[in-house]
């Protein structure tokens, strides 16, 4: 058993676009949340044989606790999810838009490394449009949750979708995943890519125009 958890967990394997959840994932308020994974911090501190008393020591568990449940792993709580402004198309914006190199840091939910990297969202209006800042916010929330990048790349795409009610959006993502450059293997030079494509972006003109606004270089 435990050499079949082992080989998951050097491996991207996504079953489902679906952050998988318990039915009470939402029992507990967040301040429960925190001063009961603040105690199990402090244990795997404790067996680690950390001396717990020294001033740089005793708030660690109560600073880990805070960071998971308000930080990293807030996209997990529905009530964090950014309110996506969408407006009609009164100007008639006919072509792709692209927001790109939107700066991503999640955690591998294998061993709970961190992923660094940026995420390249695209769509074409079919009536909607929607505020800039809010296709950074979802890429925010989906990330900041225990992720594999392939569902984290589905999920900003199906979230825009539903959103904005077009198939036509697009998310390639490249990233650093750090369970495989600080540990493991140790391969500090590579980058994992995913994409996922709907609607007309699954047309290889559309994909390659895509691929071209993403090369190019941003001046100010």
């Amino acid at each position: 058993m435990r050499e079949e958890e082992d080989f998951i967990g050097d491996n991207h394997i996504s079953l489902s676009a679906t952050t998988p959840l318990l039915e009470s994932a939402f029992d507990l308020s967040d301040d429960k949340k925190i001063e009961s994974i603040e105690k199990d911090v402090f244990k795997i501190m404790n067996t680690l044989g950390l001396d717990l008393s020294d001033d740089s020591l005793k708030g660690t568990p109560y600073r880990v606790a805070k960071m998971f449940v308000k930080e990293i792993f807030g996209g997990l709580n529905p009530k964090n999810k950014p309110k996506t402004s969408v407006f009609q198309n009164n100007y008639r914006y006919g072509e792709m838009l692209v927001e790109k190199n939107i700066t991503l840091y999640s955690t591998c939910e294998h061993h709970l490394l961190p992923i660094v990297g940026k995420a390249h969202v695209a769509y074409i209006s079919k009536g909607n449009v929607i505020g800039l800042s809010k296709i950074n916010r979802i890429v925010d929330y989906y990330a900041k949750r225990p992720q594999v990048q392939e569902r984290l790349t589905m999920q900003i795409v199906q979230e825009l979708q539903q959103s904005m009610q077009t198939e036509d959006v697009a998310c390639i993502i490249d990233a650093k995943h750090l369970c495989v450059n600080s540990r493991g293997i140790r391969d500090i030079d590579s980058s994992t890519v995913t994409s996922e494509f709907g609607g007309r972006f699954k047309e290889e003109s559309v994909k390659q125009e895509f691929l071209n606004y993403i090369r190019l270089k941003t001046k100010f």
